[in-house]
């Protein structure tokens, strides 16, 4: 089943047996970067009750009460203010999943759990490996997505304030209270920028090392395979996948529906009567749109990937259990006859070399070359069994029973995107 043990895994931080216990950041830990953001972000609750009380008062101080201060305490220009308001909100809305979905995870599992780490020991190098890397580059993925939108959001905010757009409530020095506001501001929505991207890019990276599973999983069907084993594998990818699904199903189906409310309702702000729609005014509304609408492109792909990889076994192994038929009546016909060699005929092979350079970057899961297994593999009533398990119990990520396949990201896709560039139209100029 290509599950080995690798005797110089040792030697890294990640696949050593010791480095799977919940325990601190540490130097040679491969989530220390993870775990710091969730430090700072005061999302970790596992431990003392000390860190749950932490967490619930930065959450309660820069996603509801800062956010809540700033809209109705600061005196914005009437025009500004129903944006103001759909921002606010929607933010607040989406840190507020995440940091639910985050604080229950670490609490329940802790973080290394979550991730599936506990399971690596038991999986081919090639999925820790690849695993590993995906790990490095899901934080420097993260800081893509944030940096920016923070960026953006500093230099927005300067215009506004430095313009004089509204008047700031002052106790003592002016310029002090302009300051502690501004600041304020800022890392409210950093910080809940940053919850909801950091659950979103979490679940990519789960899905990923499913995804690395399934590919690893496929290579079964090329060699002398026993079907109780391949169907032990099936099932305990089948039962991961349940997990996964579990977890984050409500992540998803709020996310989405919070998005989408998000978006309509921003859309009929800026289609009122009289509305002044400019960047100016919309700035904000336009960075929410593209904070939201990317985290849930982010979820919806890496589920759709998955059980697209994972349909595609059922392809995979009857394909192989064709080409195990075949090469078993070929060797019948040779037990009772000689076969002259067709010289007109050109062979699967030939054809297959022909085309390597075209099919190098092909899915190993959709591979069209034929895969010449070994003829005492199994019975046919066996292979033909494996396959009609396999087309009745198709895996993927559900959402209470409905699979997350690409035909539904396409649909959601159409709504969100008909929305979202509508909204910049409005906003600021793009169409």
């Amino acid at each position: 089943m290509g599950r080995h043990a690798d005797a110089g895994a040792d030697a890294r931080p990640l696949l050593t047996s010791e480095s799977y216990a919940r325990c601190p950041s540490r130097r040679d830990d491969d989530l220390r970067n993870f775990r710091s953001c969730l430090r700072w972000l005061c999302l970790d609750q596992s431990g003392s009750g000390y860190r749950a009380a932490v967490s619930w008062a930065v959450f309660l101080l820069l996603a509801v009460a800062v956010p809540a201060v700033s809209h109705f305490v600061l005196a914005f220009r009437p025009q500004r203010r129903p944006y103001d308001l759909v921002v606010q909100l929607s933010l607040t809305a989406a840190s507020a999943l995440s940091f639910l979905t985050l604080s229950s995870v670490t609490r329940s599992y802790g973080l290394r759990r979550f991730l599936f780490l506990d399971k690596l020991p038991g999986e081919t190098d090639r999925v820790r490996l690849g695993y590993t890397f995906e790990l490095n580059q899901s934080f420097r993925l993260l800081s893509c997505f944030v940096a920016p939108c923070f960026a953006a959001e500093v230099a927005y905010k300067l215009w506004w304030y430095i313009s004089g757009a509204g008047r700031i409530p002052f106790v003592g020095n002016p310029l002090l209270s302009y300051c502690v506001s501004c600041a304020l501001q800022l890392a409210s929505l950093i910080y809940r920028i940053s919850s909801f991207f950091l659950s979103c890019v979490l679940f990519r990276l789960i899905c990923h090392l499913q995804i690395l599973r399934l590919e690893d999983f496929a290579a079964v069907f090329r060699g002398e395979s026993e079907v109780e084993a391949v169907l032990r594998e099936h099932l305990r990818l089948r039962r991961q996948l349940k997990v996964i699904s579990h977890r984050f199903r409500v992540f998803i189906l709020a996310g989405l529906i919070m998005v989408t409310a998000s978006q309509f309702a921003a859309t009929l702000v800026t289609l009122r009567p009289h509305s002044d729609d400019n960047l100016f005014n919309t700035g904000e509304l336009a960075l929410c749109s593209i904070v939201l609408v990317t985290g849930l492109l982010i979820c919806l792909r890496s589920a759709a990937k998955i059980t697209h990889k994972a349909q595609a076994l059922t392809g995979h192994a009857a394909k192989w259990h064709v080409c195990a038929t075949i090469d078993s009546y070929a060797v019948d016909l040779e037990t009772t006859s000689t076969i002259a060699p067709d010289t007109n005929h050109v062979s699967p092979e030939n054809d297959a070399d022909t085309d390597d350079e075209e099919a190098s970057d092909i899915d190993e899961l959709i591979c069209t070359k034929i895969v010449h297994t070994h003829v005492n593999t199994m019975a046919f009533q066996k292979r033909q069994a494996l396959v009609t398990y396999l087309e009745n119990n198709r895996a993927g990520i559900t959402i209470f029973g409905f699979t997350v396949d690409r035909a539904w990201l396409h649909t959601i896709f159409m709504l969100e995107i008909t929305l979202f560039l509508w909204l910049l139209g409005k906003t600021v100029g793009i169409s």
